[in-house]
Parts: C-alpha cells; sequence; structure tokens
C-alpha cells in the first residue's frame, strides 16, 4: 500500500513535468508586446519628440536668408497746462518781465514699415548647411531607437521566458528535495538512518526554498522590466515550439557582416552626420571674421495736431507731417570682438576633433557588436543542438531509472535526481533557444537591417504559451511551505531482566 501511494506521488508529479507550462486562453505574443512598446514606451517617444523638434532646425535655418519684414504703429494724446514767465521790452526799451497762461492739446499718430534682406552672410548660409546635417543626424538617431525598441523588447521579453523557466526548476527540484526528506524521516523513524542524514536532507530542501524565493523575485523584477517598455503587466506570453527554426546567417561570412555594419549602422551614421555637423559649425564660427551685407529699406509717416490756448492772446492751431521713405546698402565689418570670435572658431574646431574620435570609436564598437552577435548565432545554434541532444538522453536516463524504480533495482531518490536532471536540461535547452532568438535580434541590430519583418518572423516561431504570472507578492506567497518537523528518535529498549 505505501508502495503504491509513493508510485502514486510520483506519477503525479512526473504528469506535472510532461505537461509543462499551463496554456492561457489569450496569449500576448512576441507582435503584441512590440506594438505596446511601440505605443508606451517613453524612450521611444522622447526620440521621436527629439527627432520633430530637431527638423525645425531647417525652416529656423531659413528663416536667417528670407527677407524681415517689420512695421510699427502709434497714436499718443498728450495735454499740458501752465504759466510762462519771460523777459520782454516795454515801448522805451526797458527789460520788463510778461507771464502768460497757456493750455495745449496734442494729437500725434505714426506708422512705419521696415525691410531688411540679408545679402551676403557667411554665417547664415553655413548655418543652413549645418542644419541639413542636423536632420540628416536627427533622423538616423531616431531610426537607431526605433531598431534600438526591438532589441530591448526582445531582451526583457525572453528574460521574462528565462527566469520563468529557471523558477519552475527551482520548484522541481524542491519538490525532490521535499519527498528525499519526507523519506529519510521514515527512514529515521525505523532506524535505518542517523539524525546527521535526516539533517542533511533538510539543509539541502532549505536551501532549495531559498533558490525558489530569489527565483520568484528574479521573475518578478523581469516582469517589471518588461512593463517599464511596455506599460502593461502580461499573464501568458507566447514561447518557442518545439519546431522552431534554427537559421544560419545569411550571408554566412562574419566579415561580410561587419562591412553591412559599417556601411548601414544607424548609429554609426549618425554619428558621422554629427562629424558632419561639427566641421560645419566651425564655418560658422569662422564667419564672425567676415563682413556682412545687406539690403535695408523703410517708409515711415508722423502726424501731430496741436491746439494751443494762450490767456489773452486767443487759441493757435499748430499741425505737423512728415512721410519719409529710405532704402540702403548696409556693410558691416567685425574689427574686434575682445577675442571672443577666436575662441568660438577655436572651441568649434575642438568639438569637430571630439566628433572625429566619437565616429572612430562607435566605427570600432559596431565591428565589435557585429562579430559577436554573429558569433552568438552560430554558437547558438551549435549549443541549442548540443542542449536537446542533452534533453534526449536525459529524458532516456529518466525512463530507464523510471522503469528500474518499477521492478526494484532504483530508488525514489534515483528516481527523483534523475527527474531534477530531466527538468534543469530542459531548463538549459528552452535558455539556450532565447539566448539564440536574442543574438538574431543582436545581429540585425548591428547591421542596421531590424525592423518589423524580424518581428514577425520571430513571432512565428511563437507556437506555445506560457503562464509568467508570479502570483501575489507577499511573504505567504514567495515562502515555500515548512518542511515536516523531525521526528523523534526510536526509544531504546528496556534493559534485559537480572
Amino acid at each position: 500500500m505505501h508502495r503504491a501511494v509513493r508510485t502514486s506521488s510520483l506519477a503525479l508529479l512526473c504528469a506535472g513535468f510532461s505537461i509543462g507550462l499551463p496554456v492561457a486562453a489569450a496569449a500576448a505574443d512576441f507582435a503584441q508586446v512590440y506594438q505596446d512598446a511601440l505605443a508606451n514606451d517613453p524612450t521611444y517617444q522622447q526620440a521621436n519628440a527629439t527627432y520633430m523638434a530637431a527638423r525645425e532646425a531647417r525652416p529656423e535655418a531659413w528663416a536667417s536668408l528670407l527677407p524681415q519684414i517689420s512695421g510699427s504703429a502709434g497714436r499718443s494724446l498728450d495735454h499740458s497746462a501752465g504759466l510762462s514767465t519771460s523777459i520782454g521790452s516795454s515801448a522805451s526799451g526797458q527789460p520788463v518781465p510778461a507771464s502768460f497762461y497757456a493750455t495745449t492739446h496734442s494729437n500725434a499718430r505714426q506708422w512705419s514699415l521696415n525691410l531688411s534682406q540679408q545679402i551676403f552672410s557667411w554665417t547664415d548660409w553655413m548655418t543652413l548647411k549645418a542644419a541639413d546635417g542636423q536632420v540628416a543626424e536627427a533622423q538616423a538617431t531616431y531610426q537607431a531607437a526605433a531598431q534600438n525598441l526591438i532589441l530591448r523588447v526582445a531582451t526583457a521579453y525572453f528574460n521574462v521566458l528565462s527566469t520563468l523557466d529557471t523558477m519552475q526548476a527551482q520548484e522541481s527540484s524542491l519538490k525532490a528535495f521535499d519527498l528525499q526528506l519526507e523519506q529519510a524521516n521514515k527512514r529515521f523513524e525505523v532506524g535505518l538512518i542517523a539524525i546527521t542524514d535526516v539533517e542533511q536532507a533538510r539543509a539541502a530542501r532549505d536551501t532549495a526554498a531559498a533558490a525558489v524565493i530569489s527565483a520568484k523575485q528574479a521573475l518578478a523584477t523581469a516582469e517589471d522590466q518588461l512593463e517599464v517598455i511596455t506599460g502593461r503587466q502580461y499573464d501568458t506570453l507566447s514561447e518557442p515550439g518545439t519546431d522552431m527554426p534554427l537559421v544560419t546567417p545569411n550571408p554566412a561570412s562574419q566579415d561580410q557582416w561587419v562591412q553591412t555594419s559599417l556601411q548601414q549602422n544607424l548609429s554609426l551614421i549618425a554619428s558621422r552626420l554629427a562629424a558632419d555637423v561639427a566641421r560645419d559649425n566651425v564655418r560658422i564660427a569662422f564667419g564672425g571674421h567676415l563682413p556682412t551685407i545687406s539690403l535695408v529699406a523703410s517708409r515711415s509717416f508722423n502726424s501731430a495736431g496741436v491746439d494751443e490756448d494762450i490767456v489773452g492772446l486767443g487759441t493757435f492751431n499748430l499741425p505737423s507731417w512728415t512721410n519719409d521713405r529710405q532704402i540702403g546698402l548696409q556693410v558691416t565689418v567685425p574689427i574686434f570682438s575682445g577675442g571672443g570670435t577666436e575662441a568660438r572658431v577655436h572651441q568649434a574646431q575642438y568639438q569637430w576633433i571630439a566628433a572625429k574620435d566619437a565616429v572612430e570609436q562607435s566605427s570600432r564598437s559596431t565591428v565589435q557588436q557585429a562579430r559577436d552577435a554573429y558569433l552568438g548565432v552560430i554558437s547558438g545554434i551549435a549549443h541549442v543542438q548540443a542542449l536537446q541532444q542533452a534533453m534526449t538522453s536525459s529524458q532516456t536516463a529518466y525512463r530507464a531509472t523510471e522503469a528500474g524504480y518499477r521492478v526494484g533495482t532504483q530508488t525514489e531518490v534515483d528516481v527523483l535526481n534523475a527527474l531534477s536532471t530531466l527538468v534543469q536540461a530542459k531548463t538549459n535547452f528552452a535558455s539556450s533557444r532565447y539566448a539564440y532568438i536574442t543574438s538574431v535580434v543582436q545581429l540585425r541590430f548591428a547591421a542596421g537591417t531590424l525592423d518589423t519583418n524580424e518581428v514577425q518572423a520571430i513571432n512565428h516561431w511563437l507556437t506555445s504559451s506560457a503562464s509568467v504570472s508570479p502570483g501575489a507578492i507577499t511573504p505567504e506567497a514567495m515562502t515555500p511551505p515548512a518542511p515536516a518537523p523531525t521526528p523523534k528518535p526510536p526509544a531504546a529498549p528496556p534493559p534485559p531482566p537480572p
């Protein structure tokens, strides 16, 4: 009866491993997660807004070369009253003071129209040229951010699945150690082993329980990292099926992938354009030494009506108006600016040198990324195949151990150990496939060819569903149940009678 119960418990445990992950009714696949990230990722949205802002550099530069027209108009009313005293002459020629009280009302109107057109300005033309480079650099940076979004989504997505497999492996190991501890307790009760063997089994079980807690924390952290990108939480995710293809890079040449990366990597292209902009900034700064020529024209009109009332003399109306037209050619020659222009030229030259060094650094980094990603795909294929064979061997070993357990040549612990080895082999095999997919994405990213078509191609490989919800984040949910207490040692037999 006891053997049947143990066999039934073991069968249930094996069935749990054979069934695998629970299938969700509605799993979010890789393409759906990418669409969520496309709509909600703050980093990508920031890159988009930065690109849209940078596009305005060209119309801003054009504005300095187009006619500048300004106008003004105004009207003013003035009222003043007061007593004025002056020295006059009498009929006999003697000086006498004369005082009079006057009230003045004035009504003035004016308007003006001004036109300025740059005829020659080296700085403005170089600014326009640099603006074209700035827009091109911003576009390349934005496209690189779009490709980087796919890479970040893939990394976070498959990191969730990898931590999920690790957690399941740790949970299966914990179940195995629970059964091993249970068996050790029963053997201790009948006096077959010492208490130290039970404590060793308990220590192994507690270590496995701590590993389960760490694995649950890692899964929750991985899900949070994915939520940072997508703004959503997922109960289920699609994972690779058993028929996932292992595609060799085309072309199958590391050097060709490196050359493609040097030509098409968007981050490298953006750094080259930034160097071009830095070179144009040197020319802009040098324009501070050159004269500018402008055509200026203006027209203005002023009118005023003054009513002055002098007590004793009467009221006088004093109107006035002017209509002015001007046109001219204005030449501005910088003579001395305190050394500021020369300092700005030197500053721009050093920034150009730094930009060229940044291009070299980006070029070397791109070559390294392309080589590492290519080797990752090639070695990933071999790794997946090797671990698939290891999983097949573990399955064979597990079946043989289980058969030996049925006929009595293998113990329950042997079966559990074989089962743990099989679970670990399955976990390693699954993790190797995630690493292979990530390497494919990294290779496309390094080559500058990562796009939505690659997202759809990877999505076709994901034909199964996995429950990734860690459940409630509480001490009770995160901590596995405690094992049964250690039984007391069997009582010693009574001494024989004298």
